[in-house]
Order: C-alpha cells, then structure tokens, then sequence
C-alpha cells in the first residue's frame, strides 16, 4: 500500500454499511487507509418509512471489502452522545488513532408543512445536523492528536445540493442539510489553527434507498421498475446526463481527505445539476 494517497490514515465512517458510505469505504481502502464503517445496529431508529441498515449489512460489507484492506465495523447511533464516544473509541483501540471522520449517516422524510409530523421533524434534524455535532465532538481530542505544523486531520460532513437550495416538500430535509453546511463552515474557520480541516460533499441524485424506496415512489411512472424510473429520470435531469454515484462520492471524499490547503468547502458531486 505504500505511496498510497491516504497510506495508514485511520478513517471512521458513519451510515457506512451501504449506499454512499460503502462507496466511501471503498475508494478509502483502496488509496490505503484502514477504515471503521459504524451504522445502526439491532433497534436503531424505528417507525421510518425505508428500511434502514443494521447489522447484517455491517458485516456483509466488512466481508465484501475486506480484501481491499483493513476494515472494521462497529455499532452507532448518531444521535446519542454515548454511542458516537463509543464508536469513537472503537476506532482507535482498533487501528491506534482517527485521521478522518466522515459523518455521512442520514434520512430524510418529506411532506407538505400542514401534514408533516413533529417527530419526523425532530428525528430529521438529530440523525443530519445534531449527530455531526456529537459526532464531531467525540472525534475532536483524537483528531487534535493526528494533526501536526504539517499533517491535516479533517472532518468531511455528508450534506446535500438540498442545502444549497430549498425545495417543495422538503423544509425538514433541506433544513437539516442547510445546518449541517453552515456547521461545516463554522467548525472549518474554528478548527483552522488546529489544521484540522472540515469540509462537505453535497450530493446530487444517488440511487440509495432514500431515493429508490422514499423520494421515487411518489414520483409519476415509478410502479413499474425503481432502478429504470430512476436512471430515465435522471438521464433527463442532469446535465452530465446521468445519475451520480457511490463512487463518485468515495472519489470526493478521498479527495478531500488528501487536499491539504482545502477546508469550508461544500463541494458539490451533481452532475451540473446544481451549479451554486
């Protein structure tokens, strides 16, 4: 692995078990970092209308991309303080440090303001904007330890081109991702002198099951096959005229992770659908 981008850089990623985290994991192990993907295990977030990941998908995806590297999983549940501090601790009893946190672990839910719910509101903003903080907190003494006068530690935050413009249906989503952006730029200037970098990638449309089994669903034509409805849809929408991908988020976050004079950035991975 050596002469690696990311050679033995400790990386731990949140909502890592499938979709865009999986991607990250990847394109981590692959420029040669050793990496911690955490998600929800056994009674994590209930009631939410898709199937969120769990434990069988943790292990599946250890399993699948263990050849490519070190790799380990470890529970989290981003809007408890104790279980961020443990996962946390996890990481580095595992690979004796944390260089990257990637807080990419999210939902969204959608609905008009007079029928949206206040628990699907609150459960919103604590999974894509509180636990970033919590997150970010438990990480921060370990990070501070990482860097140095030549050697950036860093933060990369999942948010959304719903952050960067508000739509229809959506105040709760965009909301949170609107936050977790102004977050970004805060902890970026704060944490600055510590060269402890933050930055955020802002996805356009990625096939994930927030897309095939949320927002799709409710989108005309899409009873007949998710996969199909979705590439058409896209092809028609983005300008690079397709969908993005897993990978083209693991490749942005490697980027990130390795650009050393680059911090408070929301880099945005859309295919020219969103030009801000």
């Amino acid at each position: 692995m050596s002469g690696l981008a990311l050679d033995s850089k400790v990386v731990l990623i949140t909502g890592g078990a499938r979709g865009i985290g999986k991607g990250m994991a990847q394109a981590f192990l692959e420029a040669g970092a050793k990496v911690m993907v955490a998600d929800l295990g056994p009674g994590g977030l209930a009631n939410w209308d898709y199937k969120l990941a769990g434990d069988d998908e943790l292990s599946q995806t250890v399993a699948e991309l263990s050849p490519l590297g070190s790799i380990e999983a470890t529970p989290v549940d981003v809007t408890n303080k104790s279980s961020c501090t443990a996962a946390v601790a996890a990481t580095v009893k595992a690979f004796g440090g944390l260089d990257v946190l990637v807080n990419n672990a999210g939902v969204v839910q959608s609905g008009s303001l007079a029928d949206f719910s206040e628990a699907h509101w609150d459960q919103t903003f604590a999974v894509n904007s509180k636990g970033l903080f919590l997150m970010s907190q438990a990480a921060l003494p370990h990070l501070h330890s990482a860097a140095s006068a030549t050697t950036s530690a860093c933060i990369i935050n999942t948010a959304s081109i719903a952050g960067k413009q508000g739509y229809p249906n959506m105040a709760a989503y965009c909301g949170s991702k609107f936050a977790a952006i102004g977050i970004t730029q805060s902890l970026a200037n704060e944490l600055a002198n510590d060269n402890i970098r933050v930055n955020a990638i802002c996805p356009g449309m990625v096939g994930t099951a927030m897309w095939l089994e949320h927002l799709l669903p409710s989108s005309p034509g899409s009873n007949t096959n998710k996969d199909q409805d979705f590439e058409t849809m896209m092809a028609q929408t983005i300008p690079l005229g397709r969908p993005q991908t897993a990978q083209d988020m693991g490749q942005a976050a490697v980027y990130l992770a390795s650009a050393n004079n680059v911090t408070g950035v929301a880099l945005n991975v859309a295919g020219g659908f969103e030009m801000h």
